[in-house]
């Protein structure tokens, strides 16, 4: 029993020591935590002016298209070798030739008739005045004399029929130069619908042409795409230059243009306004071979980049700066985030314009931040230069 008393006692005695030791044993240090910052990539802003673009896009035209329609009957002779679909021409080339011999034969008919009604004219001037003489003779004047007595009525009579001969004569030439038929514009054919040997009647369609002295494009703008422009009505549109991108034949190329005019109108269908864009010689066809560039040919889709307004004074920045709600993020003096509103005054698909809310020499983040919270601990992690744009 004694020997259990003893065992027990050494064991509560080194349960007391070891509990002893562990609470007189000094603390370890605990070096301090860092604090936590994100790191970001910032730019010093400067200001600038902008001279903005506008984009728009649309379908090249024709200004004029036209249906070839014969005002004439007569079989086709002769059809020029350009009177192709693709054929170009220029103002008064002979496209097609129909028979001209029933209306040459017309024309003499005509003729012969003026030249009968002319004999007939000198005959009755004749009368006309051997019928004064007599009447002369009576010792009378000439004002009492009766119209019948100086064939007065028949000398008029004359004079119509040779009016009507004259414009007889006329029509038969103008009815035989119909049929030429000539192109009434320099352009390019789009359909062919006669040929050789075929009999065609006054009024049928042989053709189809349109203009290439210079294409149209339909330029559609919004009221936001209109405020970067100015008042349509207070400016001079033919001083505004549009360029004009898209593909030819798998080449993307590009078109200086002007604008011509506004059509004046606001779409029903989609409330915009549309400005008309047109490019001189859109197929090259007055430049010199060597220094053709690639046509613009009807039917082609072009985006148009126009000429705006200059913005005075803006800030320049990245999409990936602006945050939430038109705010941006600075960073202070002590590597924090401070969030201020900003101004949009234009985008385009890099960058953002603004006109109030920074001034000259900020430092903003142009990271992405996620979730910005005033204050946030940030890391710059780029060299700066003062007064760079990215």
């Amino acid at each position: 029993m004694r020997d259990q008393l003893l065992a027990i006692g050494v064991v509560a005695a080194a349960l007391f020591v070891a509990v002893m030791m562990n609470l007189l044993a000094p603390g370890a240090d605990k070096s301090p935590e860092p604090e936590a910052a994100i790191a970001v990539k910032t730019m010093l802003v400067k200001s600038a002016d902008l001279a903005v673009r506008v984009e728009s896009q649309g379908v090249a035209k024709a200004r004029t298209k036209t249906s070839l329609v014969s005002e004439v009957s007569g079989a086709v002779l002769r059809v020029s070798d350009n009177f192709v679909v693709g054929g170009t021409f220029q103002a008064g080339d002979m496209l097609m030739a129909l028979d001209p011999t029933d209306y040459e034969v017309a024309l003499q008919r005509a003729e012969a008739r003026l030249m009968s009604v002319k004999a007939a004219m000198e005959f009755e001037r004749a009368r006309s005045v051997q019928a004064a003489k007599e009447w002369a003779m009576t010792g009378r004047p000439q004002s009492e004399a009766p119209l019948l007595a100086l064939r007065r009525p028949y000398l008029l009579e004359a004079e119509a029929n040779l009016l009507q001969a004259q414009s007889e004569v006329r029509q038969a030439k103008i009815k035989l130069e119909k049929t030429v038929i000539k192109a009434p514009y320099a352009g390019m054919v789009a359909n062919k619908l006669a040929d050789v040997g075929q009999f065609v009647t006054a009024g049928t369609r042989v053709g189809e042409a349109f203009a290439i002295d210079y294409v149209e494009v339909r330029l559609p703008l919004t009221e936001r795409d209109l405020s970067m422009m100015g008042s349509l009505l207070s400016q001079n549109l033919t001083d505004k230059t549009v360029l004009l991108s898209g593909a030819v034949d798998g080449i993307n190329t590009s078109w200086q243009a002007t604008i011509v005019r506004s059509e004046g109108v606001v779409s029903e269908l989609n409330r915009a306004q549309y400005l008309v864009a047109r490019l001189a010689d859109p197929y090259g066809l007055k430049v010199d071979q060597g220094n053709k560039s690639v046509p613009l040919r009807v039917g082609t889709f072009v985006k148009a980049s126009i000429e705006g307004k200059v913005l005075k004074d803006v800030f320049q920045i990245p999409r990936s700066a602006l945050l939430e709600g038109s705010r941006v993020g600075l960073i202070d003096s002590e590597q924090l985030l401070k969030i201020v509103s900003v101004t949009v005054a234009h985008a385009d698909d890099q960058y953002y314009y603004l006109s109030n809310g920074l001034t000259e020499g900020m430092e903003i983040v142009i990271s992405a931040l996620g979730t910005p919270i005033e204050g946030l601990k940030l890391r710059v992690r780029n060299d700066l230069t003062a007064g760079t744009q990215p």
